[in-house]
């Protein structure tokens, strides 16, 4: 889902393709699976009756929009949110049915870093911010999985463009 080959320019090459950190979806899958317990408790105790297969039907199908509405949904904004660095731009694409882009050209990065937490030290992952000169200034990305290298190869990529560009008397 991230950059498409013939959205490419010329000489543009993708570097690096990544989705946010699988981190992410700890908490999704946890509410999935409370949503499916809590149907299947309920189901289980409903008492006998005649209505208690309409009951139990019920509560499944609330159960299901639960799992839909607590699992399948941010799960795809995270699978169709997707970030691509080339030798060219910083590219950023996401949502589910309607779509945001944003690209950054790295001829107007001006610094890039990184902050991590300690849990996010341990899984690998971490907040990269990416100021640039222009409109919108800075961009924030959360739970950038390997954030560290990310942050490497996107200054260094930068650093390349710009040495052609300095003037030496």
């Amino acid at each position: 889902m991230g950059l498409a080959k013939n959205a490419l320019g010329e000489d543009e090459e993708i570097v690096l393709e990544f989705h946010p950190h699988w981190s992410t979806l700890v908490g999704t899958i946890f509410w999935a699976v409370v949503a499916v317990a809590v149907a299947g408790v309920a189901i289980f105790f409903i008492p006998g009756g005649s209505a208690q297969t309409l009951i139990r039907l019920i509560i499944a199908a609330v159960g299901v929009v639960a799992i839909l509405v607590v699992g399948l949904i941010p799960f795809l904004r995270w699978v169709t949110t997707s970030y691509t660095l080339t030798n060219r731009r910083f590219a950023m694409r996401d949502g589910i049915l309607s779509r945001s882009h944003r690209d950054i050209p790295l001829t107007r990065v001006n610094d890039v870093s990184f902050r991590q937490t300690l849990i996010q030290r341990i899984l690998r992952s971490g907040t990269l911010t990416v100021e640039s000169g222009g409109e919108h200034g800075q961009l924030v990305l959360k739970s950038i999985p390997r954030v560290e290298f990310t942050q490497n190869q996107l200054y260094r990529i930068v650093e390349e463009l710009t040495d052609g560009d300095d003037v030496r008397p």
